[in-house]
């Protein structure tokens, strides 16, 4: 009998001198912005950033200039598009031969695209729209 009290006594004094160096884990709510970009939000920027490189491109702008479209509200229209515009866009711009026809399609596009959002008043780029609002 006490040849087994002091195995028991043994055994918990090990059992404790082990536990002893352990952390107890924590769990708390993790905030949005501490979440790191997923792979989707990663694909999105990269998109953005091809639709303004192609806006960027010397004949392109140039092309832009010449219907009085400002490049720095062009631009601000692009990082303002939502995700799903960023991506129909950088799907045409994929899509579009390398020949100079269809980069002013993308143009038009992109010129039609800044006037229906003047008319419906989320922005101001053209003065010679009017607003619905």
């Amino acid at each position: 009998m006490k040849l087994n009290r002091k195995a028991i006594a043994l055994t918990v004094a090990i059992a404790l001198s082990h536990t002893a160096g352990l952390q107890a884990a924590q769990a708390a709510m993790i905030a949005t912005d501490a979440v790191a970009v997923t792979a989707a939000d990663a694909q999105m920027a990269a998109r953005r950033a091809q639709v303004l490189e192609t806006l960027n491109r010397a004949d392109v702008a140039q092309a832009l200039i010449e219907k009085g479209v400002d490049m720095d509200a062009a631009r601000a229209r692009v990082a303002s598009l939502s995700d799903a515009e960023v991506t129909q866009l950088a799907d045409q711009l994929d899509k579009a031969p390398a020949g100079a026809s269809d980069i002013l399609g993308v143009i038009v596009f992109i010129f039609v695209l800044l006037l229906i959002t003047d008319i419906l008043g989320f922005t101001k780029v053209f003065p010679f729209t009017r607003s619905l609002r």
